[in-house]
C-alpha cells in the first residue's frame, strides 16, 4: 500500500467521526441554550471529534473491522454524551 492509499483509508475512516462531531455541535447550538464549557464552536467540535475517533478505533480493535453499526451507534451516543457534558459543565 502506497502512502496515498494509506491516507485515503485514514481519511475515509475518520470521515464519519468528523461529520457526526460537527453535526452534534451545530445541533446542540441550535436546540440547547445553555452556555457551553468550551465556548468556541471549533473547540467543541474538536472534543467531539476526538471522542468519535476513539470510539471508531475501539470498534475496529474489538470487532476486527470497521463499519459495524454497533460502532456507529456507540459513536453517536458517546458524542452526544460529551456534548451534553460540555453544555452541562462540571457543576457540583
Amino acid at each position: 500500500m502506497d502512502p496515498l492509499d494509506l491516507l485515503n483509508h485514514l481519511l475515509n475512516f475518520v470521515a464519519p467521526a468528523l461529520f457526526v462531531a460537527v453535526l452534534v455541535t451545530l445541533s446542540a447550538r441550535m436546540f440547547m441554550r445553555k452556555s457551553p464549557v468550551a465556548p468556541v464552536l471549533w473547540a467543541q467540535s474538536a472534543i467531539n471529534f476526538i471522542v468519535c475517533v476513539a470510539v471508531l478505533a475501539l470498534g475496529l480493535w474489538f470487532f476486527g473491522r470497521d463499519g459495524k453499526m454497533l460502532t456507529y451507534l456507540g459513536m453517536a451516543l458517546l458524542c452526544a454524551t460529551s456534548q451534553w457534558v460540555m453544555l452541562r459543565g462540571w457543576k457540583k
